[in-house]
């Protein structure tokens, strides 16, 4: 075990104070972006790192960075974070650990009395989670130059508020420029949001990168005839076609497991009557790999299997690209630096990717960046009853600080 250690009953009443903060009856989170209870949140986490003498920046987009002083402050930084907003039935981990989590890390040097040679900075990245404003991910998004600002300042919610306007409403409407800085290396500590580390008994994922993912709409059109007088063989049903591309479609995933998704959530018929074949069907179709390259062959084989089985029918069909995010790889020094600071902690690991579009999408694409995953319960998140014990939040913090001390004295 490593000397230095994080305060992992600190870091727990941090969070439980900070869920608090739009607490549900039912032990969740409501707080959402740019709402007052996300200033109330913004305010609380500030208060703490000014404590321990950070400083403050906000940029144009609302997105936060806690500095704390390095022995050479013109080295770049080294960047923590995550963020603070919610689903509106959110829990009390995703998102907010990798910020206090930072915090915690920022408290552990603090208390030690350690300078590291690069200043340490966490960040709060604005509207995560997309859930008052869409798109997600917006404020990291405008910072890594994914969207332009006017985009960002003017999406709006369903009362046809916009970013901007909630932004100045909540005085977080920043000056400094909404654009990438030199960054050292990035980490982005988080709950799994899924299921395996529990399944196996690991406290640490490794996070290598995220898959890939493509949306489509799979629109098939046949011919609505009755029910009833109408023999099966002589039908142009969309559904005939469907069933077999749903099923090749698994077999598609289970080909290239562990990591291949594939998934049906949402489909419509119409005209939507009991009794009669329908005129056209549309299917929500999910694809993901962590490999691009086997993204872009499973991208290929579903317009191969669709043609063959609706040509098969006597059917027409149109594939209409929905959402197409690319498979992230992480930077390498950054996945050593977790590597180690798992290894020397003594905590068993997983190699994994994420499942889940994060923050550090966006940030990978303009400085090295990596991410640290815990366990959840039963891996459900974005949920009241998403939970993780204090035990792997303390390990996943330790990592944590064990990486960024690495990279902040290189």
């Amino acid at each position: 075990m490593t000397a230095l250690a994080v305060n992992g009953k600190r870091l727990w009443s941090s969070l439980m104070e900070m869920a608090e903060i739009g607490g549900t009856a039912k032990g969740g989170c409501n707080r959402q972006a740019l709402t007052e209870e996300d200033k109330t949140g913004r305010e609380l986490f500030i208060r703490w790192c000014e404590e321990i003498g950070c400083t403050l920046r906000v940029d144009q987009m609302g997105n936060l960075f806690l500095r704390m002083a390095g022995s050479d402050n013109s080295l770049p930084p080294v960047l923590m974070g995550s963020h603070l907003d919610t689903q509106p039935t959110g829990g009390k981990f995703d998102g907010v650990y990798g910020v206090l989590g930072g915090l915690e890390v920022l408290r552990t040097i603090y208390d030690a009395g350690i300078t590291p040679k690069h200043p340490i900075e966490v960040a709060v990245w604005t509207n995560e989670e997309g859930a008052r404003f869409s798109p997600a991910m917006i404020g990291s998004g405008v910072w890594c130059g994914e969207f332009d600002l006017a985009y960002g300042h003017a999406r709006t919610d369903k009362q046809g508020v916009s970013i901007k306007q909630a932004l100045e409403s909540i005085g977080y409407l920043g000056t400094e420029p909404c654009q990438p800085f030199p960054v050292k290396a990035a980490f982005e500590l988080h709950i799994e949001q899924g299921p395996i580390l529990e399944s196996i008994g690991k406290p640490i994922g490794v996070v290598k990168g995220v898959q890939g993912m493509r949306w489509y709409d799979l629109i098939i059109d046949g011919q609505p005839v009755h029910a009833g007088p109408t023999p099966m063989e002589q039908r142009r049903d969309p559904f005939m076609a469907q069933a077999a591309i749903v099923s090749e479609l698994y077999a598609l995933a289970a080909t290239h497991s562990p990591w291949a998704r594939a998934t049906f959530g949402d489909i419509k018929a119409e005209p939507g009557s009991r009794n009669t074949v329908p005129a056209r069907l549309t299917m929500a179709v999910d694809l993901r790999h962590p490999d691009q390259n086997i993204l872009s062959e499973m991208d290929t084989k579903f317009r191969e299997i669709a043609k063959k089985h609706c040509d098969k029918f006597g059917l027409t069909y149109e594939i209409k690209d929905e959402w197409n995010s690319p498979a992230v790889q992480f930077n390498s020094d950054c996945i050593d630096a977790v590597r180690d600071a798992t290894e020397a902690q003594g905590y068993a690991y997983e190699e994994m990717f994420s499942g889940a579009g994060h923050d550090s999408v966006y940030t990978s694409r303009v400085i090295p960046t990596s991410m640290i995953f815990i366990p959840c319960e039963k891996g459900i998140s974005h949920n009241e009853a998403e939970n993780a014990t204090p035990e792997d939040i303390e390990a996943g913090c330790n990592v944590l600080l064990g990486a960024v001390l690495k990279m902040a004295n290189a």
